[in-house]
C-alpha cells in the first residue's frame, strides 16, 4: 500500500520545504534557540521534561526574563515535568529539585514567567510530561532534548539528539493552542515558580482527571491543501495504551514500508508491535536500519572505574535485549536486509529518535519507542508526508551526519555477553534476570 494513501485521513498543514531546517549539532541547537528567544516579538513557549539549573539551563532562563523584561507584552509559558522539577538528579543527593531555581528566578525580576507543573501521573514512575517542542512566534524548533549542560553541549560533552527547525504559523498555533487549552488552564497544572504549592498527594483525584482529559485530547489542524511544491505535517499526540494515536501511526508506518526504514532509538527495548512489524517488513523485502546507542553512550552508562550504581546496570540490560535480537535476526543481518548501527562518539552519549520510511515519510518525535513511552508517558510527533521527495536532500544531510559515528554490527557476537560484564553488574543482572524484574523495568523505564 502507497504511504500516502495509508494516511490519507489525516488532517495536515501545509508546508514549504523552505520552511524546513535541519541542524545538526547541540551547540546549532543551543545558538538557534537563543537567537529566537533574544528577538522574539509574540510569544515563547517552551516544553520539556526539565529545565536544569546550571550553566545552560540558567543561560536560557536568564534569556527568557531579559525577553519579558524588554517586552512585558510577550506571551510566555514554560511546561516541565511536576514531578522530576522537584526532585534532584537519580542518584544525586535529596534536593528540592528545579522548583527552587525558578522560585528564585521570580523574585529577582519586576516581570514574572510561568514555569508550569504538568502532572501526568500521580508518580514519575508511572508517566511524565514528555513532550517536545519549542514555539517562539512562528516558528517551531522541535527536538528531543531536555535543557541543560549536556543536551547544550555547554561543556566538553553533548548528548546528541535531533533538532529541526519549522517555521509554519498554523503548526505553530495548534501546538500553543494545546498547551495553553489542554494543560495549562487544567486544575492540576500549578505555577513552580510560586513558593506556595500543593502537595502531588492533595492533587492526586485532579491528576487523575488531567491523565484522563489528555487521554481524549488532540491537537486542533484544519486540513489545509498541499500543492505539489510542499510537504504535508501533521502534529500528533500519545497519551496511554488506547486510542494512541502517535503509537498507532508509529505501526502503520512501519506496516507501510515497500523498500527502507530508518528507526532511531536511543534504547533499544522495542514494544512487540513494532519488533513484529520490523521483521514483517524484512520479510517483504525492506531494507531496515536500526541506529541505536552503544551501551557506554547510553545516559545511565558508568564506567568501570567509577563507584557503581544500581542505574548503571540498565545500558547493560538494553545490550543484553539487542543481543538477542541481532542472534534472532543473524540471517537478516547476513543478508544486508537488516543493519545494526551502533553510535558512539568519545564519552558522549545518544537520544536520538524517530523513522524515515521509504524516502517519503517521515516522524520526528521525542518518543523512545519502548514499553514506557507506549503506555505511561505523554508523548508528542510531527508526522511528515513528502511523497515527491522534496525533504530528500535535508534528511540525507542529516542520517549522513548521524550515522559519522556509528559502526556497523557484522554479527550479534560483537555485541558483549553478561559474561564479559563487570563483576558487579553481572551479579546485578543475574538476580534482575532470575526474578524476572527485568520484564518490570523494561516496562518503566
Amino acid at each position: 500500500m502507497p504511504i500516502r494513501s495509508s494516511f490519507d485521513s489525516l488532517p495536515t498543514f501545509s508546508l514549504h520545504p523552505d520552511q524546513f531546517q535541519i541542524l545538526h549539532s547541540a551547540q546549532c541547537f543551543r545558538e538557534q534557540l537563543l537567537d529566537a528567544i533574544k528577538n522574539a516579538k509574540q510569544r515563547i513557549y517552551l516544553t520539556a521534561l526539565y529545565l536544569e539549573n546550571d550553566e545552560a539551563g540558567r543561560e536560557v532562563l536568564s534569556a527568557v526574563y531579559q525577553a519579558k523584561q524588554q517586552n512585558p507584552n510577550l506571551d510566555i509559558a514554560i511546561c516541565v515535568d511536576w514531578h522530576r522539577a522537584q526532585r534532584g538528579l537519580i542518584g544525586a543527593d535529596k534536593s528540592t529539585g528545579n522548583a527552587a531555581f525558578y522560585q528564585e528566578y521570580a523574585k529577582r525580576y519586576e516581570h514574572k514567567i510561568s514555569v508550569y507543573g504538568i502532572p501526568v501521573r500521580n508518580r514519575e514512575v508511572f508517566g511524565v510530561l514528555h513532550l517536545k517542542g519549542f514555539i517562539i512566534d512562528d516558528t517551531v524548533i522541535y527536538s528531543g532534548a531536555s535543557l541543560n549542560n549536556i543536551y547544550l553541549h555547554y561543556q566538553e560533552r553533548y548528548r546528541f539528539d535531533r533538532y529541526h527547525v519549522i517555521e509554519n504559523p498554523s503548526l505553530a498555533n495548534s501546538m500553543t493552542d494545546f498547551i495553553r487549552q489542554k494543560m495549562i488552564d487544567h486544575p492540576a497544572v500549578h505555577d513552580l515558580s510560586q513558593t506556595t504549592l500543593p502537595t502531588t498527594k492533595e492533587l492526586r483525584a485532579t491528576i487523575k482527571r488531567f491523565r484522563l482529559s489528555l487521554s481524549k485530547a488532540t491537537y486542533s489542524v484544519t486540513h489545509e491543501a498541499i500543492e505539489k511544491n510542499q510537504v504535508a505535517i501533521t502534529p500528533l499526540l500519545g497519551v496511554g495504551k488506547r486510542n494512541n494515536k502517535l503509537n498507532q501511526t508509529i505501526v502503520q508506518l512501519l506496516a507501510s514500508a515497500q523498500q527502507e526504514i530508518y528507526l532511531c532509538t536511543p534504547y533499544f527495548n522495542p514494544p512487540k508491535t513494532v519488533i513484529r512489524e520490523v521483521k514483517r517488513a524484512i520479510k517483504r523485502g525492506v531494507k531496515v536500519h536500526i541506529i541505536i546507542g552503544d551501551k557506554t553512550a547510553n545516559d545511565f552508562y558508568i564506567s568501570p572505574e567509577q563507584p557503581f550504581k544500581v542505574i548503571g546496570g540498565l545500558p547493560y540490560l538494553y545490550e543484553i535485549t539487542l543481543r538477542r535480537f541481532a542472534r534472532a535476526n543473524e540471517s537478516y543481518i547476513q543478508s544486508g536486509d537488516l543493519s545494526i548501527h551502533l553510535w558512539k562518539h568519545d564519552t558522549n552519549s545518544y537520544h536520538l529518535k524517530g523513522i524515515w520510511i521509504d524516502r517519503q515519510a517521515m516522524l520526528l518525535t521525542g518518543n523512545n519507542i519502548n514499553p514506557r513511552a507506549w503506555t505511561l508517558d505523554l508523548e508528542n510527533g510531527l508526522f511528515i508526508q513528502d511523497p515527491k521527495g522534496l525533504l530528500e536532500e535535508k534528511f540525507n544531510a542529516e542520517f549522513d551526519n548521524i550515522l559519522t559515528h556509528t559502526k556497523r554490527v557484522e554479527s550479534y557476537r560483537q555485541l558483549e555477553s553478561i559474561r564479559h560484564y563487570p563483576t558487579r553488574v553481572k551479579r546485578l543482572l543475574r538476580r534482575v534476570i532470575r526474578t524476572r524484574a527485568d520484564r518490570l523495568l523494561k516496562r518503566i523505564l
